[in-house]
């Protein structure tokens, strides 16, 4: 196979044989195929795009790179969901033994930050001795014991999508719609799941800006999805402003505890549940989504959730007694009065990064103990000098703290209120 040509290829607009993606897959996972050329094969896609086909293929291909999880077949139903990230989207720490509490098995197989966007298995590692490098047969024992369990693929699962999601990450190849769609599919796809629920996000803290494109990504995710056998159903949510009211990594973990003790924020609850609702319905644990919404309110409401989260933490290491190391504090205010008009939401991602709460490249550390907290919401009134921002960090250099106030954007009216929600994709 004639690597150049074949980018050059899709560089000019053409699509790939299923046999030429197979080998490229292939190859850049035996390492005969060099990051460079896969960069440069990313960015064509990125440019280009890929058919139904193409995207299917791909998928397909990632998935076999690797084993598959085994279930016993008269086991609980095996149920997922994805997000395609958002900034203090904190979703699955809650709604993974959430699930688990209404007789559901969750193998969540996540992932780490991508851009200005956090990812789970970071939150996680928040909280000392947590493992998200897990093998096979701890994902099977841990999720039949405990009913969830959140961690990395390992090198045996989906080991093109490990490669690739790496790659993407440092070369602004991110937002991608085939890449997202064969990433995400590919690790639901080895979870031999019977069916996932997509939280596709839309708006200016989302990969994907406008609604046109998060419908685009959804209809792919849902169309591949079905194609190869799995079934799935998305929803678009708004990520105009941070999920809940904390981002970064130790302050997203306590969030989602004082979440899991039903006192979490009533945006961040209502995509959980409105996710938690399309499993239990698809499963038939419920007879419609208010019904649905129930009985998942019920166990955040009763501690059920928080029990079996602590028994997650445990089984894979953790301590979920031990304190969360959180920075020290920096308040931003309004530099005026008047109405939270817009914020900037990709921008205060980068800020996190910039605290050293997320990756510019590839073996970056960590530092878990910064992030911010939201102390409003759009459409918010203000006065001047009133609290914006509250940043964890124990440095802050002078152009963040600019960057996080231009962020919040003060307006002279109040805007229209939109829905968290926008709609559902899918069968």
């Amino acid at each position: 196979m004639n690597v150049p040509q074949l980018i050059a290829r899709k560089r000019d607009g053409h699509a790939l044989h299923p046999d030429e993606i197979a080998a490229v897959v292939s190859g850049f996972v035996d390492g005969s195929i060099p990051d460079y050329q896969l960069a440069a094969l990313a960015m064509a896609i990125y440019f280009q795009g890929m058919d139904g086909d193409e995207t299917v293929a791909l998928t397909d291909q990632m998935l076999r790179s690797g084993g598959l999880l085994e279930w016993s077949a008269d086991g609980p139903p095996k149920v997922d969901k994805h997000s395609t990230g958002g900034i203090g989207d904190k979703v699955s720490l809650v709604l993974a033994p959430l699930l688990a509490c209404c007789d559901l098995h969750v193998p969540m197989i996540s992932g780490r930050g991508l851009g200005p966007t956090g990812g789970t298995l970071d939150k996680l590692e928040s909280i000392p001795g947590f493992r998200t490098d897990l093998n096979l047969r701890e994902i099977r024992s841990i999720t039949e014991r405990v009913g969830c369990v959140i961690t990395g693929a390992t090198g045996d699962l989906v080991p093109a999508d490990q490669k690739l999601y790496a790659l993407r990450d440092v070369t602004a190849t991110v937002p991608s719609i085939p890449l997202i769609t064969a990433s995400i599919l590919s690790k639901k796809l080895a979870e031999n799941l019977d069916a996932l629920v997509l939280d596709v996000k839309f708006g200016s803290g989302a990969f994907m800006k406008s609604t046109a494109a998060a419908r685009e990504l959804a209809t792919s995710l849902t169309h591949v999805g079905t194609q190869l056998g799995l079934s799935v159903s998305a929803l678009l949510c708004d990520m105009n402003q941070p999920l809940g009211r904390t981002a970064g990594n130790a302050v997203e973990v306590r969030e989602s505890l004082e979440t899991l003790d039903g006192d979490g924020p009533a945006d961040l609850v209502e995509v959980i549940l409105a996710l938690g609702a399309e499993l239990l319905q698809s499963m038939g644990a419920a007879s419609d989504l208010d019904a649905a919404r129930t009985v998942l309110r019920g166990h955040l409401d009763s501690g059920r959730a928080r029990e079996r989260f602590d028994s997650m933490v445990v089984a894979q290491g953790g301590d979920p007694a031990a304190p969360l190391t959180v920075a020290q504090e920096l308040v931003i205010e309004a530099g005026r009065p008047g109405y939270i008009g817009t914020i900037d939401t990709e921008a205060l991602g980068h800020a996190i990064v910039d605290l050293g709460g997320g990756r510019r490249q590839r073996g970056d550390v960590i530092d878990h103990s910064t992030g911010i907290k939201m102390l409003v919401r759009i459409g918010d009134r203000v006065d001047e000098h009133q609290p914006l921002v509250r940043v964890y960090a124990d440095q802050v250099a002078a152009h963040v703290t600019a960057a996080i106030q231009a962020a919040v954007v003060i307006a002279g009216v109040a805007p229209a209120a939109t829905p968290l929600i926008l709609e559902r994709v899918g069968n």
